[in-house]
């Protein structure tokens, strides 16, 4: 869930006309939208940031990236979140929106981390675990470590399952330096 309450109460009223609107789907591809500009773009979040800005200025660059793109329920809401000068917010609020959603639909979120980008196949079989743990279905967040020597880690619903080398590599040398075995004799 998002950082702050303020975040998770906008996008609980975003679901909430969502639902009553029928397009939580709709919103749901908007808000990833929205959170992917945002992330990706820090000039972007540094400008909605910038109290001196006019809002009038921040409601037309909302205008030019979104209008054609999302939906009037969408369309609606990031305006009203400029009016209450909340802008600086919406990567957290379109976060907070899609953890609502995945709440909702029963969908758990899992981030798995490898040393490089994996196939169809590894990533089948990845969610296929993770959903036979877990009975609900996944949605599977993957980022590449250059740091990593190779394995996996995939952490999901609250649990981590590390099969990193390195993390085996640190349990080998505690298991000898504890001279487990050596006899006690």
């Amino acid at each position: 869930m998002s950082k702050y309450r303020i975040n998770t109460n906008y996008a609980k009223a975003l679901y909430m006309l969502a639902e009553e609107t029928g397009s939580t789907e709709r919103v749901e591809a908007d808000m990833r939208l929205v959170g992917s500009v945002f992330a990706e773009n820090r000039q972007l979040a540094a400008l909605f940031a910038n109290p001196t800005m006019p809002q009038a200025k921040k409601m037309a660059v909302l205008a030019d990236l979104f209008d054609s793109r999302v939906c009037d329920a969408t369309r609606l809401f990031l305006r009203f979140v400029v009016r209450k000068n909340r802008a600086v917010s919406l990567g957290q609020i379109s976060e907070a929106y899609l953890d609502l959603y995945r709440q909702a639909n029963g969908i758990v979120l899992g981030e798995l981390v490898t040393h490089q980008p994996i196939d169809d196949a590894m990533r089948d079989r990845m969610t296929s675990l993770v959903s036979a743990y877990t009975g609900r279905a996944v949605e599977l967040r993957e980022r590449t470590d250059a740091n990593m020597l190779g394995g996996f880690k995939l952490e999901f619903d609250g649990k981590m399952y590390d099969a990193r080398i390195r993390t085996k590599i640190r349990k080998m040398r505690l298991a000898f330096a504890n001279n487990e075995y050596e006899s006690k004799l």
